[in-house]
């Protein structure tokens, strides 16, 4: 497949680009994992440019982008700083994609122009203790009383959850026994009573990290349903092949700016008289990660445009996933190696890369589970 980008696409990288140089450079993106704070500065200045209502329809202030769009934005993101990437997707697409889809008009109305205009962020709470890659088999329970619903149970990995100001819910409605029957989506407060929050010490994205949340007889109104009552499956279901497009665009963009790094270090590393570029141990070494760029970008871009025709399948969403989530583990950890001790070391970005790739082929569906998705729809 021939990658061709329009002249407005090619303009939104550069102008995308050329922001973040500016307001996500290295020193700052450093301070935000090693202080574990949120990059919350670069999200505002993206959100006042607009960049995080590319996808929202006019009316709501946004610019009506493409799935094509949204790739390219979270790449360039994602070059920047991995962790940024990720916070504008989870608004993206558990916000704004998901209202898009099977929102209220009043909850359109409502939130979508807040999402885009950044003032308001969302995250996703769906894995459960019990329930991580078998996800379907979620018990916290939503029980409808008169006038509201009343919440209880307990998620873990909801990321975000302490600095969003809402959060798209998966929970259990009605008792079945078919797993993904009696699921219903919720659009929730996260301010609301009952709520409880813990942070959970991660190996690597530690600017937003993940929490454990608990709710407790939480009250939330009727009109917090998003969607179908007992039918929030299929539609949690559409939302994850967008969070595959999304993580799969971050990543790359990470995995690019990892084999930068290890590039310019291996030519400008002196060793036995010459630079450590010019070993075939190491030159093949950035040989193949380019190879891994390559064909992640190819994946990348072409599941973005079957997305945005309606022609993406679960075959692709999961090879999409598998392939370039293992790419970027795998060019970060030839990126340490490259480094050598350096690599080692927390003042060198290299150890960031190494750190955060990690959670990629375990998050958002692991590799193992990929492969499964990938074997099944061979018959097997």
């Amino acid at each position: 497949m021939d990658i061709e980008f329009t002249e407005e696409q090619e303009i939104l990288r550069a102008s995308v680009g050329k922001l973040l140089a500016e307001v996500c450079p290295q020193e700052y993106v450093q301070k935000c994992d090693t202080e574990a704070v949120p990059p919350r500065e670069a999200y505002n200045s993206l959100a006042e440019k607009g960049w995080l209502g590319l996808i929202l329809p006019e009316e709501y202030g946004g610019s009506d982008g493409s799935t094509v769009d949204l790739a390219i934005l979270l790449e360039e993101a994602g070059r920047h700083y991995e962790e940024l990437a990720v916070w504008m997707f989870r608004s993206m697409v558990w916000g704004a994609y998901a209202l898009l889809c099977h929102g209220s008009e009043k909850q359109k109305s409502e939130f979508l122009p807040r999402i885009g205009s950044g003032e308001i962020t969302v995250c996703f709470g769906l894995t459960e203790p019990g329930s991580g890659s078998d996800a379907t088999a979620l018990t916290t329970f939503a029980e409808k009383k008169n006038d509201h619903y009343l919440i209880n149970g307990q998620k873990v990995f909801t990321s975000g959850m302490d600095i969003s100001d809402y959060c798209l819910l998966v929970a259990r409605t009605t008792k079945s026994n078919r797993q993904q029957e009696g699921i219903t989506n919720f659009f929730i407060d996260t301010k609301t009573p009952g709520i409880e929050i813990r942070k959970i010490e991660t190996l690597g994205h530690r600017g937003i990290g993940t929490t454990q949340v608990f709710y407790n007889d939480v009250k939330i109104p009727l009109d917090s349903v998003l969607g179908e009552v007992d039918n929030g499956w299929k539609a949690a279901d559409q939302y994850l092949w967008y969070e595959r497009l999304s993580l799969s665009a971050a990543r790359y963009g990470a995995a690019c700016s990892a084999f930068d790094y290890a590039l310019e270090y291996a030519k400008g590393r002196e060793q036995f008289g010459k630079p450590i570029g010019k070993f075939q141990a190491i030159s093949h070494k950035l040989a193949d990660m380019k190879v891994m760029l390559e064909v992640s970008k190819v994946l990348i871009y072409k599941f973005a445009d079957q997305v945005g025709k309606g022609k993406a399948t679960r075959h692709d969403a999961a090879i999409l996933k598998l392939y370039t989530s293992e790419a970027y583990k795998t060019i970060s950890d030839l990126g340490l190696q490259i480094y050598g001790g350096y690599g080692y070391c927390m003042e060198y970005p290299m150890q960031r890369f190494f750190r955060d790739s990690r959670l990629s082929v375990i998050g958002a569906g692991s590799s193992e589970i990929q492969r499964n998705i990938i074997a099944k729809s061979l018959g097997l």
